[in-house]
């Protein structure tokens, strides 16, 4: 099912004999043990021998060492050395602090710095609020994490947990212009973690929690949503629950059903799974059945979390029992944010006419899409080689700026499903294969932004909006306005 990608990307110097066999032979040694060659350039050519840097994609770190060894075996081939292209991008780490004044003369020195920055001590000590405007908290964001969590790799603590916030925080900049910073906490005692962030918020005008273990990651973000007066935001849950619906809002066009018909299986009740259940209740499902590793959540099952207990309360109606084999007969959606290979083709068949499968666990779904999609009609994953790919980049960087631009305290339900309606529907016509936008679209960040705002402000303005539609039809307006101004 895995093919080889950018992620295991190498590139191997070899020196070869100067034949005019010598390039197709290396090409195929590469192919041979199932490499994917990107790249073939030629760094020095002499009278015996040629000197070639040869770049190609791998599945693992183990194939990639069989791709190394299939050119050393070469007759006349020596590799000189390999790179590993994915850690070369992170040498030295991957954002940095630029200012954005110039520092040339002492007079702009004597702005920036001392004497002149003192009046503005001055002033944001008399207007606490003027932070928002005269220092970066008015675009800038903490990226929190305990390294408990990281991706699906578990607890590898607070400094193998950097790469992930840099990127994320890389990414803040790439897509929304927001500036960003990784906090990676050496802790992972839970009153220290909220005494932490609760000290260093003055500086941000967001938090993003990130990569913090369930159910510890539920108290941090209530707790610290309840004291600070900035947004709270855990991507874990909140980003992957937003895209979910958006991508379920395409879904549910293509195969011509409402919500309201649709009996909807949720496996996997962490993080991402709470999260969806949440937003996905005031859609009005028929019925929501949330399956975790010991089984259906139903309101007896003894032993329930209390991380568990409303959503035993919330979903299962007729009280089912067993595992995810016996809550899938006759579904209409599949959602999977569990582990890999949990279904087989004869679960999706047996699910409802036109049935929608996500099998979002990464990199292995809970399903072979390619199987899943010979009985579903549509078939997403949280891989980037498949169609329909459930990307929290379509979330995260344009949600929180909406947030920084309405100078937001919070953030609110109504907020989150405005913006999963505008990525919704930056797709004007989705298919089967196209329910989601490219992450690379444009139109995306802004008509989420613009999204947020909007119902941030009305918020604020005490116009809450009256209903779950007005929240989806202030979503919708902002992406034909992303649009507009795309065309424009």
């Amino acid at each position: 099912m895995a093919v080889p990608g950018p992620g295991y990307a190498i590139t191997a110097r070899v020196e070869a004999p100067a034949s005019a066999t010598a390039a197709g032979d290396l090409a195929v040694a590469v192919g041979r043990v199932g490499g994917v060659m990107t790249a073939f350039d030629v760094v020095e050519s002499r009278a015996e021998a040629i000197i070639v840097d040869i770049s190609c994609n791998a599945l693992s770190e183990r194939h990639a060492e069989e791709i190394t060894d299939a050119l050393d075996a070469l007759d006349g081939v020596r590799v000189r050395n390999v790179s590993d292209r994915t850690f070369l991008v992170h040498l030295g780490g991957k954002i940095e602090v630029t200012p954005k004044v110039g520092l040339r003369t002492r007079e702009d020195l004597s702005r920036a710095y001392t004497p002149g920055v003192a009046r503005v001590c001055q002033a944001i000590a008399a207007r606490p609020d003027d932070a928002r405007s005269l220092t970066i908290k008015r675009n800038t964001v903490a990226v929190v994490t305990d390294g408990s969590a990281v991706l699906g790799l578990g607890n590898l603590g607070a400094a193998a947990a950097m790469p992930v916030m840099e990127g994320k925080a890389a990414l803040f900049k790439r897509f929304a212009g927001v500036d960003a910073w990784p906090v990676c906490l050496d802790t992972q005692d839970t009153e220290e973690i909220i005494r932490t962030v609760e000290v260093l918020a003055p500086v941000y005008g967001g938090i993003n929690l990130e990569d913090i273990a369930a159910p510890r990651c539920f108290e941090i973000e209530a707790r610290l949503r309840d004291s600070l007066d900035v947004p709270v935001f855990h991507d874990d849950q909140h980003g992957t629950a937003v895209v979910v619906l958006g991508a379920l809002r395409n879904a549910l066009r293509v195969v011509g059903k409402r919500s309201q018909e649709c009996r909807i299986v949720v496996c996997g009740v962490g993080a991402a799974g709470s999260a969806i259940i949440r937003l996905l209740l005031p859609l009005e499902p028929a019925d929501i059945i949330a399956v975790d590793v010991e089984g259906i959540i139903h309101r007896d099952r003894p032993g329930l979390h209390d991380s568990l207990r409303w959503v035993a309360e919330a979903t299962n109606r007729d009280g089912r029992t067993g595992d995810v084999h016996d809550a899938l007969p006759g579904a209409d959606v599949f959602i999977g944010v569990s582990a890999p290979n949990l279904l087989t083709a004869e679960d999706v068949k047996g699910m409802s006419d036109d049935a929608i499968v996500f099998a979002l666990a990464n990199p292995d779904p809970e399903i072979d899409p390619g199987i899943a999609a010979h009985h579903a009609a549509v078939v997403a994953t949280g891989r980037s080689d498949y169609p329909n790919q459930i990307n929290n980049v379509l979330a995260f960087p344009g949600i929180f700026r909406g947030l920084l631009d309405a100078q937001a305290r919070g953030i609110t339900d109504a907020m989150l499903l405005a913006a999963s309606a505008a990525i919704a529907d930056v797709v004007t016509e989705p298919n089967p294969l196209f329910i989601v936008p490219s992450v690379f679209d444009s139109t995306v960040s802004p008509a989420v932004a613009t999204a947020v705002r909007r119902v941030s402000e009305a918020e604020r303005a005490g116009e809450t909006p009256g209903s779950v539609q007005e929240a989806l039809d202030a979503g919708a307006d902002s992406a034909d306005g992303a649009r507009a101004a795309e065309d424009g």
